[in-house]
């Protein structure tokens, strides 16, 4: 079979489900491409889920009809478990997190919380983490125009003045840079940020990280043991370990269903790889099952991913979850921090 010439072959784009001509090296949403990705398997898969992407639109387009306010119900939820279209997904986050809310309620916060006299650490640490925000993607690099980097500072500290009880933790700007990168609008960016830290997410990136060691600890219930690695995967929201169209359709249902949507993804991974995470001998054994099991077809494929992580776990209601977490929370606290704390 003769090669293909790359410089004018055409690949399919997740971003708007039509073929262009390839960039080679960068995928549709900045990321660059290392050098030894298979172009092959991912223009054969994109042509499967471009069929998915195609229907999935039309279906989005009649549900909308242009409409710029959504109310949650359970057709609305399942057409968001099947995916949204990239150029709905920010009016579709928006909505379901209450951020949309929040942003109407509080006209002109955003802007008055950038133009606030701000702690200089607070400052020094977010510029700290700058250039090291996503430095494989294009969009964040100082000679792209326009460059994130500078919604990307306004972003985090917006969201240290506005939470200053968390401030500003490692993990915030790579989770900011998403945002950004779907919403392309900072102060939509904040307030999906502030839905995540405030009632998503409470309590996974304050000083002491509460809310984290009790989904830790509730994964252990789950007889799950390797909660260093799966903790890795909480805090991150999966970015950097799952591909990135598979990381936004988890962030799809993430913001509509909550944090449950974290446990049902770290479930079906080990459920699936079973067998592979029970041979580790080690410690360094586990991290590299571990590792390998976030790669390869079964992660790639993101709409046959994402129906199995709504039948692989079994029942996981969120009434269920926050039982478990609040029983596991108060012993937490009490182990921590005394029995005669006042928090206690």
């Amino acid at each position: 079979m003769e090669k293909k010439n790359k410089a004018t072959d055409r690949t399919l784009s997740p971003v708007d489900g039509r073929a262009k001509d390839r960039v080679d090296s960068v995928d549709p949403y900045g990321f660059e491409r290392s050098k030894d990705f298979d172009y092959e398997s991912y223009e054969e898969l994109m042509s499967e889920y471009l069929v998915v992407l195609t229907r999935r639109s039309i279906k989005w387009s009649k549900l909308l009809k242009g409409k710029r306010k959504v109310q949650k119900n359970v057709k609305l939820k399942r057409y968001v478990r099947k995916g949204i279209p990239n150029e709905h997904r920010a009016l579709i986050w928006m909505a379901a997190s209450g951020a949309q809310d929040q942003l109407e309620r509080n006209p002109g916060y955003y802007q008055s919380l950038l133009r606030a006299e701000h702690d200089p650490k607070l400052v020094e640490t977010i510029c700290t983490d700058l250039n090291r925000t996503f430095p494989d993607n294009v969009q964040f690099r100082k000679t792209s125009n326009p460059c994130l980097q500078k919604a990307l500072y306004n972003v985090l500290l917006a969201t240290g003045y506005h939470n200053p009880v968390v401030g500003y933790c490692q993990g915030m700007n790579f989770i900011a840079g998403y945002l950004l990168i779907i919403t392309k609008d900072e102060e939509k960016s904040f307030w999906l940020m502030e839905a995540l830290l405030g009632r998503i997410l409470p309590d996974y990136y304050s000083p002491v990280m509460l809310g984290l060691k009790t989904d830790q600890e509730t994964m252990m219930d789950h007889n799950v043991m390797w909660t260093l690695v799966v903790s890795r995967w909480f805090i991150c929201l999966y970015i950097d370990i799952l591909p990135v169209e598979t990381v936004l359709r988890i962030w799809d249902c993430l913001f509509y269903e909550g944090s449950k949507i974290l446990f049902r993804v770290a479930l079906t991974l080990i459920h699936h790889n079973q067998a592979l995470i029970q041979q580790a001998q080690s410690l360094p054994d586990v991290c590299q099952n571990f590792k390998q099991i976030t790669h390869g077809p079964f992660v790639d494929e993101c709409h046959t991913f994402m129906q199995k992580i709504f039948t692989e776990p079994g029942s996981l209601s969120m009434a269920t979850l926050t039982k478990l977490r609040a029983t596991i929370r108060s012993r937490i606290i009490t182990e921590e921090l005394g029995p005669t704390d006042p928090e206690n």
